[in-house]
This record gives structure tokens, sequence and C-alpha cells, in this order.
């Protein structure tokens, strides 16, 4: 199964050093971002027969693909305005314990579903290592991408973001404000114009698979969020207002746009302005203590577990196809009833992931290391 899915970034909430302010809209579109995600999986799995809802659901969340793009944005932002004055090893170990311990007990957890119901779709020994070190990305064969847990392919492509991004943020830091800028523009244009370089001097399969799949090709992205939260350091807009309409017509033009330009332009490059300015104006927002409606309590704990969600919403998915078959296509009513029961399940079981097994995990990692070093 396709999937795409959004990036495990620290809930902005975090203080940075220099302003100490706190970012909760950025954590509340996490959750916009993950939803619009389960909506794109929805679409593939056909839960209801072609009619009206199905034309809605399709019409609505079939671009929903894009949200990986947005967090790939949101990760560069949040790891650079929480940028740590530790030393690499502290960061990687911090980027660990956040990540690892829920991409294991997911990756479990779909083991033991294949092994219970279809045990020949079990990956074999050299792809599921792969998969458990997280450099299951660099393949170009999807048993390799889509293994195990397929949805933490971009957990790979985020690992190497984690492991560039001091080189990234010291060089980064040094900019002015043009250079900044230039920085980000040139990031959304290696989006854009880098695709088509490559279909000169490769096929458009291998194009494909760069721009959508692997680290190098998805990292303009990471570096324009590192460009926004460099940029917003230094400049502060006043007429907020403007730049949210800006915003809103960006991102929803960019969003439907994406799915009828060919596919290597509509994994980033229709997008990324429109999230690029949305998750600007967000932080400038919360910095000047405006209203949004990502900051409220709600959903900033849905934000809180959209990467849990995200991890463990095609595990439902895929239990549903195994005990109701696959695109089952079902009448308004039952479609509805699926689809509820799979949100449902789905944010229940990310509430006890992030409950039982993400913030302990973490807390636990984190403390380990802070004694070995004391």
């Amino acid at each position: 199964m396709l999937s795409t899915a959004p990036q495990p970034s620290s809930t902005v909430n975090s203080r940075n050093s220099e302003n100490g302010a706190a970012l909760p809209s950025l954590t509340g579109l996490r959750w916009v971002a993950a939803f619009l995600v389960f909506g794109f999986h929805l679409c593939l799995v056909e839960y209801f027969s072609p009619g009206p809802e199905a034309r809605l659901i399709t019409a609505v969340f079939r671009p929903g693909s894009v949200g990986v793009s947005f967090f790939f944005v949101l990760s560069g932002f949040v790891l650079m305005w929480a940028c740590p004055r530790t030393g690499f090893r502290k960061f990687w170990w911090r980027r660990f314990a956040r990540v690892y311990p829920l991409h294991i007990a997911t990756a479990l957890l779909v083991a033991i579903l294949l092994l219970t119901y279809q045990p020949w779709e079990l990956p074999s020994p050299w792809v599921a290592v792969a998969n458990v070190f997280l450099v299951q990305a660099w393949s170009p064969e999807l048993s390799y991408l889509q293994s195990l847990n397929t949805v933490s392919w971009t957990l790979s492509v985020e690992a190497f973001f984690y492991l560039v991004f001091p080189l990234l943020a010291l060089g980064m830091t040094r900019l002015g404000r043009r250079g900044i800028i230039a920085t980000g523009v040139g990031a959304w244009a290696v989006t854009t114009f880098g695709p088509m370089i490559g279909l000169l001097v490769a096929g458009r399969e291998q194009v494909d698979w760069f721009f959508h799949w692997t680290p190098i090709g998805r990292l303009p992205e990471f570096v324009a969020g590192i460009s926004l939260a460099l940029l917003i350091r230094v400049w502060r807009p006043s007429r907020i207002r403007t730049m949210w309409c800006a915003a809103a017509v960006l991102t929803v033009g960019g969003y439907f746009l994406s799915i009828h330009v060919p596919s290597p332009w509509g994994y980033a490059a229709c997008t990324l302005p429109g999230f690029a300015l949305l998750l600007f104006t967000a932080a400038v927002a919360d910095l000047s203590r405006r209203w949004t409606p990502w900051r409220n309590r709600t959903m900033v704990r849905l934000g809180e577990w959209s990467f849990a969600f995200y991890l463990v919403h095609l595990l439902v998915v895929r239990l549903f196809e195994v005990t109701i078959g696959y695109h089952p296509k079902f009448p308004p009513g039952k479609g509805i009833l699926l689809t509820l029961a799979t949100f449902l399940l789905s944010l229940g079981l990310a509430w006890l992931l992030h409950a039982v097994v993400e913030r302990p995990a973490r807390t636990v990692l984190l403390r380990r290391r802070r004694r070995a070093l004391a």
C-alpha cells in the first residue's frame, strides 16, 4: 500500500533560548496535516461504493499525501527554532529518544499482525534490518520502502535530516536576512526545477523515486523550514492579516493543484510556498499573542498525539482489511461506520502509545544519558 506520513518533530511548545516564546499553533497544525494524510489513505482503501460519499472523500483528501511535505518543512523549523547549544551527540541522542521507541513498538505490532494473518508478507531478514535501522528510504525497491510499518519510510528520511542538521545549522546561522531568504527561495526552486533537470538525464520513474522517497530529494523542504525559523528571528512583519490571507490562498490552492500536475511537482513544489507562509504566519501570531484556530487545548493535545496517530493508523487499516476484506466499497451507512471505527481506534491507540510508550521511553532514555554523563 502506498503510504505517506508526517515527521516526528518535537512538540512545538519547547522554549527558544533567544526569545523564550512557545509556538503552540505549530503543534496544532501537526494534527491537521496528520489528519489529511489519514484521509488520503482512506481514499486508497475505498470504504465507500462509487457515489457522492466516495467522490466527496476523494475530492477533499486525495491531495492529502502532501501532508508529508508539511511535516518535513515543520521538522526543519522546529529543530532550528529550538536549536540546541550542546554537542552533536546530545542532539542526536535526544532525536533517538524521541523517535525510536515508537518506531520499534509499531514495527513489532505490524510484525505480529502479519505473523497472525499474513505470514507470507513478512519481510526478509535484510529488509527487516533496513527498516529497524531506518535506512530503507535509500533503496529504490518498494519491498524496502514499504516494509513492516510502511509509513516509517519518512522516519528514514528524518533520520538523515537529523544527521546533517548540526552542519546545516552551523552554516545557515551565519547568513544575514538576504541570505536566509535566498536559501529558502532556492530550496523551493530545487523542488520546482530539479525534476526538470532530472528528466533530462534520467527516466520518469527514477525522477519520481528520487523526489518522492529519498532523503536527498526531500532535503529542500527541510532546509526551507530551517530558513523560516532563522527568518523569524530577524524579521517580524506587522501586517499579519494580509499574511493570513496570502497563506490561505497559497496553501489551499497548492493543496488542490498538487493532484493536477505531474507527480514530481506534486510532492512539494506546489505546496511549499503555502506551507512555508502558513508556518511563518502562525509562528508570528503566537509570538505576538494573537489568536489562531490551532493553539487551543484540544488542537495542541491532538498535535502531541499526531506522531503516534501517524504511525498506528495504517496498522488499524490493515487490521480491518484482513478481517473484512480489501476495498470493501460498502454502501454509505456501513462506509461511515467503518470510517469512524478506523478513526476512533487509531486515535485511541495513538493516545495509548503516546502515554505508555512514547513519553515514558523518552524520559527514561534521556534520564539514563544524564546519569551516564554525571
